[in-house]
């Protein structure tokens, strides 16, 4: 009969060896150390490119109160006056900005000065302090 084989015949266990699991394991270790790295360059320089694209979003809103209010805020109002309205800001039509005055990618406040009649945004960097290389670097507006 085909059901009356023996349970030791044909039958053979199923799994990994610790030998295969240790390979396996040293490749992934391999890999992780190789890769990992270039990944976290790549997240630093995300959040970079994050804070020029918000310090380019909060330049529009900028111009967009400008517009309806015939001047940009002055620095003591800084970029507050894009969600609620100064008091001497005549024709103010916002708030100029969803969900209020976004922080940098690091959590700081970026910081908003006018002089001379032009704009200054800026964010320190990872760093929070002026100057620096790399995630460190200033990231500031065109102007």
């Amino acid at each position: 009969m085909l059901f009356n084989r023996r349970p030791s015949e044909g039958r053979r266990a199923k799994g990994f060896t610790l030998i295969e699991l240790l390979v396996v394991l040293a490749i992934l270790t391999l890999l992780a150390g190789l890769v990992g790295p270039k990944v976290l360059n790549q997240l630093g320089g995300a959040k970079s490119k994050t804070a020029g694209v918000q310090i380019a979003d909060l330049e529009k809103s900028l111009e967009l109160f400008k517009l309806d209010v015939g001047r940009f805020p002055s620095t003591e109002e800084g970029l507050d006056a894009l969600v609620t309205k100064p008091a001497s800001a005549n024709g103010w039509n916002g708030p100029y900005l969803k969900g209020g005055v976004p922080s940098d990618p690091w959590g700081k406040p970026y910081k908003y000065a006018l002089s001379g009649g032009n704009v200054e945004l800026l964010s320190y960097g990872a760093d929070g302090a002026a100057g620096g290389d790399g995630e460190n670097a200033d990231i500031k507006n065109a102007k």
